[in-house]
């Protein structure tokens, strides 16, 4: 088993002096994905980028780093999964751009969208094959049986959340990876994750992929450089339990120092 760790985006005014110190701000991008073998592009989320932007990304990037694209909030809060064909096309024409860097597609639901199977199905069925689809329901509704197999037949990762130190969700594999998502923790100061927190989730992930799959894990703590800080512990924790895991940063960010 492989572990990618990484952030939620980069471009955060409170990583400036902890982080990345003397590093302009043309360079943030260089930077996290040179510490970190990827990371989760969350601008897409909010504006679907251009294809030479994809493009520019991709030239600027290691050749090992994994790219992960957060889905336009136009598929998933605009048109609820409805029709996603025409989302989704244009999506992956853009995001192609960055080759193959291009990591899993994230598809996070809005916290009042009640379960919606066939829709997911449809939104899961308009990837191009071959393409990972990391989904994240944020609804109770959507823990039953049928939306698990709609997961499992395509396999497509349902995402496992973190909020205070608790799963948003059931602890379901239904893919032959898996995808986890760090959002805030319940440590002080906030929004750090205490050690045993990500200890725990490190034992997790060994315990449901064992040795024959790989896992995306990402930090979405980001206040106070939290993500960065956590991820490299994380990256310690997956260590002790013997798991094999992407590059975290050498050094930790200067807390103190926090604009």
């Amino acid at each position: 088993m492989t572990v990618l760790i990484g952030t939620s985006g980069w471009q955060y005014a409170s990583w400036k002096v902890p982080y990345y110190g003397r590093t302009p701000q043309r360079q943030w991008y260089e930077k996290v994905l040179a510490d970190f073998r990827t990371v989760e592009l969350n601008v897409s989320f909010y504006r679907l980028p251009k294809l030479e932007t994809f493009q520019g990304w991709a030239r600027r990037a290691p050749d090992d780093a994994v790219v992960t694209v957060k889905a336009s909030r136009y598929l998933t809060h605009i048109k609820r999964l409805r029709d996603p064909k025409p989302s989704v096309d244009l999506l992956m024409e853009r995001a192609q751009g960055l080759g193959d860097r291009l990591g899993p597609v994230l598809v996070q639901l809005p916290p009042d969208l009640r379960v919606e199977p066939d829709n997911l199905a449809a939104t899961l069925d308009a990837f191009p094959p071959g393409v990972r689809v990391a989904v994240e329901p944020r609804h109770e509704s959507w823990w039953t049986d049928e939306v698990r197999e709609v997961l499992t037949v395509r396999n497509a990762a349902l995402v496992w959340a973190d909020r205070l130190g608790k799963p948003m969700g059931p602890p379901w594999r239904t893919a032959d990876w898996g995808y986890l998502r760090m959002h805030e923790g319940r440590a002080h100061p906030w929004p750090f994750y205490g050690r045993t927190a990500l200890q725990t989730w490190a034992s997790r992930l060994q315990e449901t992929y064992g040795d024959d799959a790989d896992a995306y894990v990402y930090f979405n703590n980001d206040p106070r450089c939290a993500a960065v800080d956590n991820a490299i512990t994380f990256g310690q924790a997956l260590d002790r339990v013997g798991v094999s895991r992407s590059r975290t940063p050498a050094r930790r960010p200067r807390l103190n120092a926090a604009a």
